[in-house]
Order: C-alpha cells, then sequence, then structure tokens
C-alpha cells in the first residue's frame, strides 16, 4: 500500500528530504509558502509607501524611492550569495552531510556579514555623495539622507535573516521563511505609522520613523529566526567547534563568489534593463509612462509564481542532484515547468478579464492611462509564461552549479533582444514596439535556456563541499544530533 506523502517526504534518521516521495505535490507545498513570503514582502513595501505618502507627500515618497534603488543593488549581491550557499547545502543535505552544510551556511554568513558590516559604515559616511551620484532631487535628499542612514545601520541584520531564510530552504524548509517574514512585514507595517507621525507614546520621527520601523523589524525577526533555529535544532544551528565554521574557508568562499557573482549579476541585467526600457518608455509622454507603471504593478504580481516555483525546483533539484537521482531532477523540472505555466496563465486570465477594475486602484476611471495600460497587458502579459518556463530550466541547472550561462542567455534577450527590438522596431510599428519587444525577447531566452539544457554540460559539472583544510578537522562526538531538516509537528 503507498505511503502517504508526508512519510513517502522522510529519509534517512526519521529526517525529512525532497529526494523521496511524489514530485507533484512536494513541489507545490514548497512553492506555496515561498509564494506567500513574496506576497507578503510586496505588500509590506506597497503599505509602507502609502504611509510615508500620506504623512510626509511626494518629496518623502521620492526620497524613500531611491534610497531604495541602493538597497535593491546590495540584496542583488546577497542574493547571489545565498543562493550559492543555498545550492551547496541542498546538494550536502541530499548526501545527508550535515556537516557539509553548515560549513557552507558559516563561509556563507561569515562572508556577507562582514562585508554588510563594512558597507553599513561606508553608506553611512557616504549617505550623502551617494545620493548626488543617483541625480537625486534636491528637495528630497535630506530626507533620503536620513531615510537611507538609517537603512544602512539595519543592513547587517536585514541581510543575516535572508540568509538564514534562504539556506533553510536549501535544507528543505520554507515554512519556517514565511512565518519569521510575516513577523517582519507586521512589526514593519505597524510601527511605520507610529513612528513617522509620532502616534501615542512614540516619538515623532518623520521618514527617519519609517526606517527605524524597517530596522525594527530587521533585528527582531533576525534575532527570532535565530532562536527559532536553535530551540527547534535545525540542520543550519552552528554550536561548540562547529562556530569556527563562521570564519571563512577558502575553498568555499571562492566557490561562493564564483557561483554567487553570476547569479547577483543576473539581477542587475534585468534591472538595467528595465531602468533603460522606463527611458524608452518616458519618451512617449505621460499617459504612457503611467499605463507602463500600472502594468509594471501588475507584473509583480503575475512574476511571484514564476519566481516561488523557481526557489522549489532549485531547492529540490539541489537535494536530488546530491542524492545521484537524476531521473527525478528531469521530473522535477517537468513539474515546476507544468505548475508555472498553470498558475501564470490563471493569473493572466483572470488580470485580463478584471484589468479595468485592477487599474482604477492606481490611477482614476477616466484616466486615458488606462486604455493604453490594458493595451500592454494584452500584447505583453504574456510573456511571463515563456519567463517563467526559463526560470524552472535554470533553476536546475544552478543548482548543479552552472551559472555563467544563465547570465550570458539572459544577457543577450534582455539587451540586443529586447532593448533592441524596442529601439529599432519603433520606426516600422511605433510605440507597440516597446510592448512586444517583451514576448519576443522572452522567446528567445526560453529557447536558449531549452537548448542549453538539453545540450550543455552542466550535468557534468561537480559542487561538493571540499574537505576541512588539514589541521581544522575535529572529532564530533558521536551522539551529537545532526539536527532536524524541517520543524517537527
Amino acid at each position: 500500500m503507498a505511503q502517504p506523502p508526508h512519510q513517502q517526504q522522510r529519509g534517512p534518521g526519521g529526517r525529512r528530504d525532497l529526494t523521496v516521495g511524489p514530485i507533484g505535490p512536494t513541489l507545490l507545498a514548497f512553492a506555496l509558502p515561498t509564494l506567500a513570503s513574496n506576497i507578503l514582502q510586496s505588500l509590506n513595501g506597497s503599505i509602507n509607501s502609502i504611509w510615508v505618502g500620506r504623512f510626509l507627500g511626494e518629496s518623502a515618497l521620492a526620497a524613500t524611492s531611491n534610497a531604495n534603488i541602493i538597497m535593491f543593488l546590495m540584496f542583488s549581491a546577497v542574493f547571489g550569495f545565498g543562493m550559492a550557499a543555498t545550492i551547496l547545502i541542498g546538494q550536502s543535505v541530499g548526501r545527508h552531510d550535515i556537516e557539509g552544510a553548515r560549513r557552507a551556511f558559516g563561509s556563507a554568513v561569515g562572508l556577507v556579514m562582514g562585508g554588510a558590516v563594512v558597507i553599513a559604515i561606508l553608506g553611512w559616511l557616504f549617505a550623502p555623495q551617494i545620493l548626488r551620484l543617483l541625480a537625486t532631487p534636491g528637495e528630497a535628499q535630506n530626507m533620503a539622507r536620513d531615510y537611507l542612514r538609517v537603512i544602512f545601520l539595519g543592513l547587517p541584520f536585514s541581510m543575516l535573516g535572508v540568509l538564514i531564510q534562504m539556506s533553510l530552504r536549501g535544507t528543505g524548509d520554507s515554512v519556517t521563511p514565511l512565518w519569521f517574514m510575516g513577523l517582519s512585514v507586521a512589526i514593519d507595517s505597524t510601527f511605520n505609522p507610529l513612528l513617522i507621525d509620532g502616534i501615542g507614546p512614540f516619538p515623532r520621527m518623520g521618514i527617519a520613523g519609517s526606517a527605524t520601523a524597517t530596522l525594527l523589524a530587521g533585528i527582531v525577526s533576525s534575532a527570532g529566526l535565530l532562536i527559532y533555529v536553535y530551540w527547534r535544532d535545525l540542520p543550519v544551528r552552528l554550536r561548540g567547534r562547529e562556530l569556527r565554521y563562521l570564519i571563512p574557508e577558502k575553498a568555499l568562499v571562492k566557490t561562493i563568489i564564483a557561483k554567487g557573482l553570476p547569479m547577483g549579476a543576473q539581477m542587475l541585467v534585468m534591472s538595467t534593463a528595465g531602468l533603460t526600457m522606463i527611458g524608452l518608455v518616458n519618451r512617449h509622454g505621460v499617459d504612457t509612462a503611467a499605463a507602463y507603471a500600472v502594468s509594471q504593478q501588475l507584473w509583480t504580481y503575475i512574476q511571484m509564481p514564476t519566481m516561488a516555483i523557481g526557489v522549489a525546483v532549485s531547492s529540490m533539484a539541489a537535494q536530488n542532484i546530491g542524492a545521484g537521482k537524476w531521473e527525478r531532477v528531469n521530473a522535477i523540472t517537468r513539474s515546476g515547468i507544468v505548475y508555472n505555466t498553470i498558475i501564470t496563465l490563471v493569473v493572466i486570465t483572470a488580470i485580463i478579464l478584471f484589468d479595468r477594475q485592477v487599474m482604477t486602484l492606481f490611477v482614476g476611471s477616466g484616466s486615458p492611462a488606462i486604455p493604453i495600460a490594458r493595451h500592454i497587458q494584452l500584447i505583453s502579459s504574456w510573456t511571463f509564461v515563456m519567463f517563467g518556463v526559463t526560470m524552472v530550466l535554470f533553476s536546475t541547472v544552478r543548482a548543479n552549479g552552472a551559472t555563467i550561462p544563465p547570465l550570458i542567455i539572459l544577457a543577450i534577450a534582455f539587451y540586443p533582444v529586447r532593448l533592441g527590438f524596442a529601439i529599432f522596431g519603433q520606426p516600422l510599428i511605433g510605440v507597440d514596439a516597446l510592448w512586444y519587444a517583451f514576448p519576443i525577447g522572452s522567446l528567445v531566452s526560453m529557447s536558449l535556456a531549452a537548448w542549453y539544457y538539453r545540450n550543455g554540460r552542466w550535468r557534468e559539472q561537480s559542487l561538493i563541499v571540499p574537505p576541512e583544510p588539514e589541521g581544522e578537522e575535529q572529532a564530533h562526538a558521536s551522539g551529537e544530533p545532526a539536527g532536524r531538516l524541517h520543524p517537527t509537528g
């Protein structure tokens, strides 16, 4: 008789893992908490922007926007290093090498936290110069400086929280990160208005209050997550002699940087291409720019299932590659593509059917931007089905350490193809060249990704946590617990 899914997902020693059990349900169960985390994070940013705009006005909103651009660049690097560590952790867990997972986690924390402290100090000191380089409007510069300095103070705490969450997903746990993302959002969105406007016993801090709320959320959620990791004895906890893993090992740092930089660069490729497209759109007037801004808001939510499924595919593929179960890796990729296509199509269809009602949340019902935005949605929204397939394929090949080819493919699809068509197609078909550039670019990236997945040499690579340097190996007590792969209960 078939075992229930929760029993099938338990590996040796009673630990739950992603190398056994039904692939489709496991993938979906892993992806849904990640999707919920992404939605919470986006809603938190929207709510905070509403508080800042309502209490402090447009200049303050512009100040936070400029500061957030800088923080996005910081987190792009952390994302890359965190993903590299997550892959190492996932493969180690798949091999049931918990010590290897802890060593990868320790080196990633030591590397990123050391850099975060240095960046926080430099960011505090040079915040005015950074904002001037961004050409921040003069009336927003002082507020942006105050906001950015507090955000830089919280950078080490925020990065620690992000690293722990990503690492837990590498072990197969996507639920714990969701709870602590919820805690962070609750604290941030609650204290934002209280500290901005000095409501009740709280001081009136203006825009610094918004940043302070984010700082408090980062400290409390990261500290709470760290306590929880030790309380539940999760795999990434470090005790006793294991604390030496926080001193980055040369071989591990080399691997994390070599694999992490290209993954961080992928985010930069997408963001810089996006900024360039905004510049092209702005040339067509305020109504077209407003329509594109509304479309981007909707696309944020269309992309969320893709990003969540990509994380699930990467974590599952890494564990199964570590366990040598290549037949499951192919099945995981197929399931990821199927789920992504179905969910994304449902979201796109719902948005197109109810687009006018949704768009009036951002602009007035009589705005001339609405017909333009609806036209953009009809042409470009289907892009994200192909984008999702590409992300699933990239998630699988990255799970075995192939990071350079996805970066090259994205650079080709976004720059010479998408932006090239957007620029050189306008004399032929007008402004529609901007919107058709999206599906054309995505078709190219999906085709190249599929070719690389089938024919590339990514399966031949080896991504293993190297042995400890001679002289540093320490015997562990035979009775030391290895840590649970998931919280019990």
